[in-house]
């Protein structure tokens, strides 16, 4: 080995550079290469164990807040359960009565019917006008006015016979 190759490999050593015809590169040896390699694995292991022992660790506050997310989590779910069964047998309720109802309609529509067919109304006349005297109103007793209602009129007091502004009066 010259001297020139002598200094030039020392320096390539001693600096980590390495002087060529295209460009100037950086050597790193091999061996401090994987010493930095090794160094960079051990610390990541160390670190990866330092979080797992971390992970497993669990302060007071952490469980405390877990117990009562826990207590609040089964307390709403007791009470969505709760609240349905009590809606499902508001349901089936409401449903036997609607049942009922309809029952009791069809009954009361069979004995009005019944009603309605046994009573003669011809017979109900003879006997009103023969034994308790009823006699038809008389063109005086007829009263005419015009109704703001379609099904019937309530008469709260008597109708004044003299005066015409007090017949709406008592009609309103």
């Amino acid at each position: 080995m010259s001297a020139v190759q002598r200094n030039r490999y020392m320096t390539e050593r001693n600096t980590g550079y390495v002087n060529g015809n295209v460009v100037r590169q950086h050597a790193v040896p091999l061996r401090e290469q994987r010493i930095g390699e090794i160094e960079k694995d051990e610390s990541r292991r160390r670190a990866a164990n330092r979080n797992r022992e971390k992970a497993l660790q669990m302060n007071a506050g952490y469980v405390f807040f877990l117990a009562i997310a826990t207590i609040i989590t089964l307390s709403a779910s007791t009470l969505y359960l709760m609240f349905q069964s009590d809606i499902t047998n508001k349901i089936s309720n409401i449903a036997t009565l609607e049942s009922q109802l309809a029952d009791l309609k069809s009954d009361n529509d069979e004995a009005y019917g019944r009603v309605t067919r046994s009573v003669d109304l011809e017979y109900v006349k003879q006997v009103a006008i023969g034994e308790l005297g009823m006699v038809y109103a008389s063109e005086e007793q007829v009263v005419l006015y015009e109704s703001t209602e379609d099904d019937y009129v309530r008469q709260y007091a008597d109708i004044p016979s003299d005066e015409k502004s007090g017949l709406s009066s008592l009609l309103k």
